[in-house]
């Protein structure tokens, strides 16, 4: 191994410290180090949305009284109570906001309605003074929709987790936190008081932390420490105002496609993309959990699998040497789950000097994979099978079987409708420690085994791919 200096050895640890924290962490970039200037407020993704939506045909007038927070949650705290909400109070301000960048509405005050009357009174009595009485004030306007719901669901801690990694005195980890923000938002008809239509969206809201740290001793006595980090928050307001937005951009589309209000005929074209693409988005989105992952794929009963693998000996002789080999599995599925693999490989067993030779083993597993229908699924598998010395081809078999059994996890990952790419790594104990033509020791002969290959699916998928369910 090369030497380095210590001099060398500093440079270094500091460039990985560095490094694991800059990669993708513009915030850390962009520190408070000063007071900045009030500014326009920002917007989100779906505000662009709003503005792109089709003209309308005709303006809808739209009353909004309360739009509230009926979620009841307190801000989450890891330091004893909180008393401050988790999402704003001002979701009326944030709707109204919402619904004239959409350009379908004309909305009229309601939420401070007394304020208003009060101050008709005073114009009004004004007027009477210094004016005919037949100029009157003008009445107001009456909403032909009244825009009814709220933020109903603020879920923290959806998802936690992070990682971390720390050698010889350096190291760096990240933290994660995810919440999740529900609205509702609801048009409801003021002659007759029919509920036309009912929309809900949700939002995550992401808590991220990164640090990293050094800790080492340059000389006697004298040690070197050096931490930095950051930690970001996806403002609740934001998360709350796109969620709010999204759901204004659903109302409106889903209300032209059930013919409640019309969009503007000029645009006819225009308007058949964007119920086209909102479709397609519903769809998206009846095939994903909240977790963000989509049930899209439909993997054949049957696959044949050619594989790569390595072997790495373990048995009374020391010093394992790891040696690859080639395979053949054929597996059926007769759940999306569970399935049969029967397996097929030949390899080399060796340790440096003492033991080497060539095997062809057969085996059968049970498999099962998590989460079938989608487009990466873990799986795990057990069973048995024989382990034969071989001759100079695979099918020159010599000398008695060895059974084994053996138990191991991968992954399969799908890379279009009839092909997928899978790894496995697994554990292979002996039933005898006869294997290496030596029993000594304690335990049996056994053999570590790592495979990738392709995945080629045959046939037609005999079940019907689930809607996702959350328990």
């Amino acid at each position: 191994m090369m030497n380095l200096s210590l001099k060398n050895k500093l440079a270094l640890s500091f460039f990985l410290l560095t490094l694991s924290l800059l990669q993708s962490c513009s915030s850390y970039l962009h520190q408070p180090l000063k007071t900045r200037a009030a500014r326009l407020g920002e917007e989100t993704n779906a505000t662009a949305e709003l503005r792109k939506l089709p003209a309308a045909k005709e303006k809808l007038v739209a009353a909004v009284y309360k739009f509230r927070d009926q979620t009841g949650q307190y801000k989450p705290s890891e330091n004893g109570n909180n008393w401050s909400t988790a999402v704003t109070q001002g979701a009326t301000n944030i709707l109204l906001k919402a619904l004239e960048e959409s350009g379908w509405f004309i909305t009229i005050e309601r939420e401070n309605v007394a304020n208003l009357l009060n101050e008709r009174k005073i114009v009004r009595s004004s007027l009477t003074q210094y004016k005919n009485e037949s100029e009157n004030l003008p009445p107001l306007l009456f909403g032909g929709i009244i825009l009814e719901g709220g933020i109903v669901s603020y879920d923290a801690n959806v998802i936690t987790g992070g990682a971390g990694l720390r050698y010889f005195g350096a190291g760096a980890s990240t933290q994660y936190r995810q919440d999740r923000v529900t609205v509702y938002l609801r048009a409801v008809a003021t002659r007759s008081g029919k509920i036309l239509k009912t929309v809900y969206t949700s939002k995550t809201l992401l808590s991220q932390a990164v640090d990293g740290s050094l800790f080492r001793y340059v000389k006697f006595k004298r040690l070197l420490e050096a931490e930095t980090g950051y930690s970001v928050t996806e403002p609740s307001q934001m998360i709350v105002t796109e969620a709010i937005e999204k759901a204004v951009y659903a109302l409106v589309i889903e209300g032209i496609r059930d013919n409640l209000w019309s969009a503007d005929e000029k645009i006819a074209k225009d308007l058949k993309t964007t119920l086209a693409n909102y479709e397609t988005e519903r769809k998206e989105m009846s095939e994903t959990d909240i977790y963000g992952a989509r049930n899209v794929i439909e993997r054949p009963a049957f696959s044949v699998q050619p594989h790569g693998n390595f072997f790495r000996y373990k048995g009374d002789y020391p010093t394992p040497i790891t040696q690859v080999g080639a395979g053949l599995a054929l597996t059926y599925h007769f759940t999306p789950r569970w399935g049969f693999q029967l397996n097929a490989e030949v390899g080399t067993l060796e340790a440096k000097r003492f033991f080497k030779t060539d095997i062809t083993a057969i085996d059968g597993s049970l498999v099962y994979r998590t989460v079938p229908f989608q487009k990466t699924t873990p799986f795990f598998f057990a069973g048995g099978g024989l382990v034969f010395r071989r001759g100079d081809a695979p099918w020159n078999l010599v000398g008695n079987p060895f059974y084994k059994w053996h138990a191991g996890a991968g992954f399969e990952h799908a890379l279009g409708k009839r092909v997928g790419f899978f790894g496995t790594y697994s554990f292979n104990q002996m039933l005898t420690d006869e294997l290496d033509n030596v029993v000594a020791g304690t335990y049996k002969d056994y053999y570590w085994r790592g495979a990738a290959g392709l995945s080629f699916y045959i046939g037609r998928s005999s079940k019907k791919k689930p809607q996702p369910v959350v328990k």
